[in-house]
């Protein structure tokens, strides 16, 4: 027999092996492989062996495997990490535009230039924690890396579920939890200043944004037929949300959770701004747009709203986001009594964290009233206006 490659398909004399095949390479090293009965191809193990008794060993330990229906699905797992997350993102069926495009930017940009061409079952829990500390070292937000985290782990856990690996390899703890700077919250007085600076047809926009909870798009995105101020009390109701893409296309979407679609009471003093606000800006029609802008009578682009929105926020004095006059709502909410379950309701929350954190604000605020009201009491001691003859 030829001395490079010789096997030893025979297991004992004059016995042929029961299950698998080991064969000597021409390095001295053993190559162990088995016959995959459920698709007829040969499967090879992952590495070779120094001595023939390990690679018996682990021939033995995938027929036991196979035996327990537990074997994984060795050739799948040498799939490179950039194929099978594109296979994955593309079976993910009922996402959203915009989350496409956001998974579609993590793994273009943070993900697949480190750890796209490693094989999906080899990478390990040292390689994760070294791509995160490097991501971790650059100049990226501490929210973008933990969403970049968060999409590789759900990727690692679906190769567990398709049997690629044992065991999801993203273990790091608290590096999936987004820690954003908390920002203070916009007081009354400007949102006032807000709506009073911005342009006229969005006046009605910043205070369903401040009063009412609606996010950006959820405002863009109603119609006529959305506001029924002859309700008691006034309501509008939340169906749709206008998106933009990274492409600049706008795009009305359904809320992502069925906790998006509701119908909200207003304070009397919204409605009667609504009420002017229709008769002044909003066509006749039941599907009339309540914001568009007044060139083109269509919806804002991005760039024409964030610059009416800027020019406004410069002129009022208010550092603040759009999204900020909505915290004002959760906030409000919370002064006023709305239980968690209410809240959650108001704001189109899916879970009670958000609404835990507006609770929370309020306590904070509570404590510093404490604090002021001990600044004005007496010492002990001293002798106040407050002390009667």
């Amino acid at each position: 027999m030829p001395q490079a490659i010789r096997s030893s398909t025979i297991y004992g004399v004059g016995k042929r092996r029961p299950f698998g095949k080991i064969r000597r390479l021409p390095s001295g090293r053993y190559q162990a492989s088995y016959l995959n009965g459920d698709t007829g191809r040969r499967v090879t193990a992952p590495r070779t062996f120094t001595a023939k008794a390990d690679a018996n060993a682990w021939l033995a330990t995938v027929q036991a495997d196979l035996a327990r229906g537990d074997r994984l699905d060795e050739i799948g797992a040498r799939t490179h990490l950039a194929t099978y997350a594109t296979n994955w993102l593309a079976g993910k069926a009922g996402l959203r535009l915009r989350t496409v495009e956001l998974y579609q930017y993590l793994l273009r940009c943070h993900i697949l230039p480190v750890l796209g061409e490693r094989p999906v079952g080899s990478i390990t829990a040292p390689e994760v924690r070294a791509w995160h500390a490097a991501l971790v070292r650059t100049d990226l937000s501490q929210s973008t890396v933990a969403k970049a985290y968060r999409l590789l782990r759900q990727i690692m856990e679906a190769a567990v579920d398709d049997r690629l690996r044992r065991q999801n390899p993203c273990r790091i703890k608290g590096a999936a939890v987004e820690r954003g700077p908390e920002r203070k919250i916009p007081s009354l007085e400007q949102v006032q200043a807000l709506a009073d600076a911005i342009a006229p047809t969005y006046r009605a926009m910043v205070l369903l944004a401040a009063y009412g909870g609606l996010r950006r798009g959820e405002c863009l995105g109603l119609a006529r037929r959305h506001v029924d101020l002859a309700a008691t009390p006034p309501t509008v109701t939340v169906e749709r949300a206008l998106v933009y893409t990274q492409a600049g296309d706008m795009v009305l979407q359904q809320p992502k959770t069925d906790a998006g679609y509701r119908t909200l009471a207003v304070p009397p003093t919204l409605a009667t701004r609504l009420a002017e606000h229709l008769a002044d800006f909003v066509g006749p029609g039941d599907d009339d747009l309540l914001f568009v802008d007044p060139p083109t009578g269509t919806s804002p682009t991005k760039d024409r709203f964030r610059w009416e929105w800027n020019l406004a926020r410069r002129t009022a004095g208010a550092d603040c986001t759009f999204h900020d006059l909505r915290h004002v709502a959760g906030t409000l909410n919370a002064i006023a009594g709305a239980t968690t379950r209410e809240a959650m309701a108001r704001l189109g929350h899916a879970s009670p964290v958000a609404a835990l954190r507006y609770q929370h604000a309020v306590e904070q605020r509570d404590a510093e009233i404490a604090l002021a009201l001990e600044r004005l009491l007496p010492d002990d001691n001293a002798t106040t206006a407050l002390e009667t003859d």
